[in-house]
């Protein structure tokens, strides 16, 4: 609460909701909600289940350098992650999950951030071609939306970024050598000197975690499992809006996947409120959906997203006696080492 960060993103959350249902009539949103049929939620939920598993299994490929450690350890501590990510800010999900790995499985916390940012990487890549699959069909459906209209300039940008990104950390783990020595050379003249040995130690771990993507084929491997991983999230989707009136097509649901996804990058309040939210329904609308039922699938779709593995998360966090306050106290007592 005392953090700058929180009061920032708890703004752009307010203000993204008031954009998303400014001009909604609430009440028939309410009635929306009551009228939906709940029983899709099955289905749904199995299959979103799919998909975290198959994230704990991209995880187990990605650290096979480091350690050979089973898919089905590996489930529990992407939820807890999953769950971090949910209800702290920041994303603190990747550092708690980065930790629980390094204490249960003594990986270096350096080394396994450098996986989750690759899996960050081409998830954003994947989440950019369901965005290019369907933008000329988007940018015929928007018109001259002033919400959606740039949304080609902002999928570009995306594009430049996240390809940018993996060519950095592919060069890197091709080039260990030199990425070391040029990190090495930045650390010594911008760095104190206090710092710099814990720092360069901290770069090196992180580059023995980026190599897994020294081999073509594990590069076609994590790619093709974080395609599998967001067509089981969209099919989430698909499975929802069985249970609201109204229906487009699979390629509209991964559209507005896509876009929905990259929104919750920007800062906002823990769950990802409002930047959910608002391009969520805007993408409907564009689709022709009326705002309140498309209001009322969005909302439902996000508590959907976020209750079963928050609560299986908390599940496996209390079973492994664990604390956010614990773990934050021995990461201070670590960076103070």
């Amino acid at each position: 609460m005392k953090r700058w960060y929180f009061w920032l993103g708890l703004s752009i959350s307010v203000l993204f909701l008031w954009q998303a249902l400014r001009s909604l009539r609430l009440a028939e949103v309410g009635q929306v909600l009551r009228d939906a049929q709940y029983l899709w939620l099955i289905p749904g939920i199995a299959v979103y289940f799919l998909a975290v598993w198959a994230r704990s299994w991209r995880w187990h490929y990605l650290l096979r350098p480091l350690k050979q450690i089973p898919t089905m350890t590996m489930f529990p501590i992407v939820a807890i992650g999953y769950m971090g990510n949910n209800i702290y800010p920041a994303r603190a999900g990747e550092l708690l999950r980065a930790y629980i790995l390094r204490d249960r499985e003594s990986i270096p916390i350096a080394a396994s951030l450098a996986t989750i940012v690759i899996e960050r990487a081409f998830d954003g890549i994947v989440m950019l071609a369901f965005v290019f699959l369907n933008i000329s069909e988007l940018m015929r459906q928007t018109g001259e939306s002033g919400f959606l209209g740039n949304i080609r300039n902002l999928a570009i940008f995306g594009a430049a970024f996240f390809l940018m990104a993996l060519i950095v950390f592919l060069l890197m783990a091709l080039y260990p050598t030199q990425a070391t020595r040029i990190i090495e050379s930045v650390i010594n003249i911008f760095v104190p000197t206090k710092f710099r040995d814990s720092l360069k130690s901290m770069s090196a771990r992180f580059l023995t975690g980026l190599s897994a993507m020294r081999s073509p084929a594990d590069i076609f491997m994590v790619l093709s499992t974080s395609v599998v991983i967001w067509l089981f999230e969209t099919g989430k989707y698909w499975f929802l809006m069985q249970a609201f009136p109204f229906e487009v097509s699979f390629y509209a649901l991964m559209l507005m996947n896509g876009i929905v996804n990259l929104a919750t990058t920007i800062p906002s309040a823990p769950g990802y409120i409002g930047t959910f939210d608002a391009p969520g329904i805007a993408v409907l609308e564009a689709y022709g959906v009326p705002g309140e039922i498309a209001a009322g699938y969005t909302l439902a779709l996000h508590a959907a997203l976020l209750l079963p593995i928050t609560l299986l998360g908390a599940y496996f966090m209390t079973r492994e006696q664990l604390s956010w306050q614990k773990i934050k106290v021995e990461i201070a007592q670590e960076r103070a080492g």
